[in-house]
Parts: C-alpha cells; structure tokens; sequence
C-alpha cells in the first residue's frame, strides 16, 4: 500500500476545509487531536492510534514551530513543523495534519468541529482547549489513558544527560 504522505499535511486550515468537506459529505466520523509532537515517541503512537479508533477519519492538529517554542521554551522544537509532520503523516491512522500557529487549537477545532475530540486524561475536561465547541455541536470530548513514564522532555533531559 502506498501512502501519499504530502497529500496528508496542511499547513493552514483553508488548504484542508475541501477534504474535510468531502469527508463530511460521505458521512465520516472526524476526530481531532492536537499536540506538539517535538519527537516522536511510542506514546504518540499508542495515543494517536487510540484517538483513531474513535471514528473513521484523524485529524492532527500540530504546533507550528513558533507556538511550541512559546509552549515549551528555549531551544524547542527539537524538529521543525514540516519534519514532525511528514512523521505524524506517515502513520496510515492519520489521515490529516493540519499546522496551526495560536497557543491552543481552538481557533482550527472551531473550523473543523470534530465529531470528537480527544485528549490525554492529564487535562481536565474545562483544560482542553476546544471542548467547548465540540459539546455544543453534539460531539463528545475523549481522555485517554497514557504510557506511563514517557514524555518528550523526559527524552530531551535523558539524552542530554548521555555520557
């Protein structure tokens, strides 16, 4: 099977409304999920694939480079925007990555109104940004479970400390 990785990425929601549109249109479940995703760990990959299994359709919603170093500070991200996304494109679970520059994705979850939402059980429900939008149009907001004992900063510090 052959995976057209770019036809995947969106660097601004304009570029992505026609496909969500035929998405819709073909009665898909659309689920949305957000994050940074500086590099890429098998935590990612066990939460993207559970938000995956929420409907038929995964949206990713990914930090542009200048809001994850807002959100995470000096010397992030690690990996610039294009290159995390080609990553999170390859999964054949996700079906879009669309880039969005503000702190929060509520803005883009605004445009796309997901069927459903989801986030790690970390945050609080009033903590994810968008939930409001989605619960108003009748989707549901989900919390996962994570792995335990992986983040990205962990890995950052872990490497940095490599003798």
């Amino acid at each position: 099977m052959e995976i057209n990785i770019q036809a995947k990425i969106f660097f601004d929601y304009k570029e992505f409304e026609p496909v969500l549109h035929s998405w819709r249109s073909a009665g898909e479940v659309i689920v949305f999920t957000n994050g940074c995703f500086d590099i890429i760990h098998h935590g990612h990959v066990d939460s993207l694939q559970q938000s995956a299994k929420s409907g038929t359709r995964l949206v990713v919603g990914l930090n542009s480079d200048e809001s994850v170093h807002l959100l995470k500070g000096k010397g992030r991200p690690v990996l610039d925007a294009r290159a995390r996304a080609v990553l999170l494109a390859a999964f054949v679970f996700v079906d879009a990555v669309v880039v969005f520059g503000e702190e929060t994705p509520a803005e883009l979850i605004a445009h796309i109104i997901p069927d459903v939402l989801v986030k790690g059980e970390e945050y609080s429900l009033e903590e994810i940004a968008g939930h409001e939008t989605v619960l108003e149009h009748g989707g549901k907001v989900e919390r996962l479970k994570l792995v335990e004992g992986i983040s990205t900063s962990e890995l950052i510090n872990r490497i940095k400390n490599l003798d």
